[in-house]
């Protein structure tokens, strides 16, 4: 369930990056739609992936999200080769 979540997230993260929402406000509005207020592992799932959206310049945001959910099936939850750190 994490790994489709994860790449949810990871289609709307990119579509902010790529209309070149400012940060604070993809991350403001990221938090409004998935509500991880009450989830350490969320809100750092949610940063992860918004920092990754934002260094992955040329990807689409499907792209971005078929990575992310391959890569978190394949290994388990461990999405750290697309994100680019350990959660």
């Amino acid at each position: 369930m994490e790994c489709g979540i994860a790449a949810d997230m990871a289609i709307v993260a990119r579509s902010l990056a790529q209309e070149e929402i400012q940060r604070p406000q993809a991350t403001s509005i990221m938090a409004r739609i998935y509500d991880v207020s009450e989830s350490a592992r969320g809100k750092e799932l949610m940063k992860d992936i918004l920092d990754a959206a934002y260094r992955s310049q040329n990807d689409s945001s499907q792209k971005f999200a078929e990575d992310l959910f391959a890569t978190c099936m394949k290994t388990g939850g461990n999405m750290d080769t697309v994100l680019g750190s350990k959660l």
